[in-house]
């Protein structure tokens, strides 16, 4: 069962009462229009709402969380590249190139010497996360800023701590990276890193943002071979396995093997369909115009939304 800590943070937000230091992530998903022309350096959603976040942040500008309980306000390294790719997108340049900063100043190598943003605080999931603990969104992400961070500045040591931060994304679990290769040969990128892997949807998808950033640079060409790889070794994984984040009336948020499945929360199906929709712009790929498609059709009906809602508030009670 979650601890105490846990349903204080939750039930604010699947109960709509009081102000959760989840809020920072629930905001209304949203394509960004103007990231995909020619030489944008904007991001491919609006994260409109995390560009007006105020605060707590610490003396620099950063960002810092209010967890609350004994969490507490902490340092997480995938709000402070959400919440510099909000200020890019909002004209904010120099808030942005200040959480570019702390990436770079904070790209650390973990116990097997892969590059990598840390948590330091521990995370109730599927198991619990113990601190120090990293993830392939947050090496996403951390990407997709740094990388817009050298469009915009034209400091080299962004791209540079960009391609290091990189290593992660191809490099196997049990190596210090953050990627799965399942029985079947398919590669996840991984949220979270547990085992086994519960390949979360959104994670997975932001995260190939941050890949496809890379191949859109120049960088060394042993690497670009790695990165040309996974990025089409991904492509294929969510093609093949797509279907199996529908449970009939809604998606699913992750592949937890567990007695009940996890549906993704009002939130999480609607970003979801926002991603699939960027992922067919970025790669015209019909399944993920066709999940989008279903996936949209799920989100208007009324008895499926009620439905979800039921299914995912009991599966927090009992799970995570």
């Amino acid at each position: 069962m979650p601890s105490l800590d846990y349903y204080r943070r939750i039930l604010p937000v699947y109960w709509g009462r009081g102000n959760s230091p989840l809020s920072f992530w629930h905001e209304q998903p949203t394509v960004n229009e103007p990231a995909f022309a020619a030489d944008s350096v904007q991001y491919y959603m609006t994260f409109a709402d995390k560009a007006k976040y105020a605060g707590p942040m610490d003396a620099d500008g950063i960002p810092l969380l209010d967890y609350r309980g004994s969490i507490g306000r902490q340092y997480n390294p995938i709000a402070i590249a959400q919440f510099g790719l909000a200020s890019f997108n909002a004209g904010h340049h120099t808030a942005a190139l200040k959480c570019a900063d702390w990436l770079v100043a904070e790209l650390k190598p973990n116990m097997k010497g892969i590059p990598v943003w840390m948590h330091e605080f521990d995370w109730d999931y599927f198991k619990t996360l113990r601190a120090p603990w990293y993830s392939g969104l947050a090496q996403g992400q951390g990407i997709s800023l740094l990388l817009r961070a050298a469009r915009a500045s034209g400091a080299a040591r962004y791209q540079a701590a960009a391609e290091r931060a990189a290593i992660a994304l191809f490099t196997p679990i049990a190596q210090g990276g953050v990627l799965a290769v399942d029985r079947e040969g398919d590669w996840w990128i991984e949220e979270y890193v547990v085992d086994p892997p519960t390949h979360i949807l959104n994670g997975f998808l932001w995260a190939l943002w941050g890949v496809r950033d890379l191949l859109k640079m120049d960088c060394v060409a042993a690497k670009r071979v790695q990165i040309e790889d996974l990025w089409n070794r991904s492509l294929a994984t969510l093609e093949k396995n797509l279907a199996r984040f529908d449970c009939g009336y809604w998606s699913l948020y992750d592949l937890a093997p567990l007695p009940h499945a996890n549906v993704a929360s009002p939130f999480y199906h609607r970003l979801h369909i926002v991603q699939l929709d960027v992922m067919y712009r970025i790669t015209d790929r019909v399944v993920f115009k066709t999940w989008h498609d279903r996936w949209t059709a799920h989100l208007r009906s009324p008895l499926k939304r009620a439905r979800a809602w039921v299914a995912k508030a009991m599966f927090k009670l009992m799970h995570y």
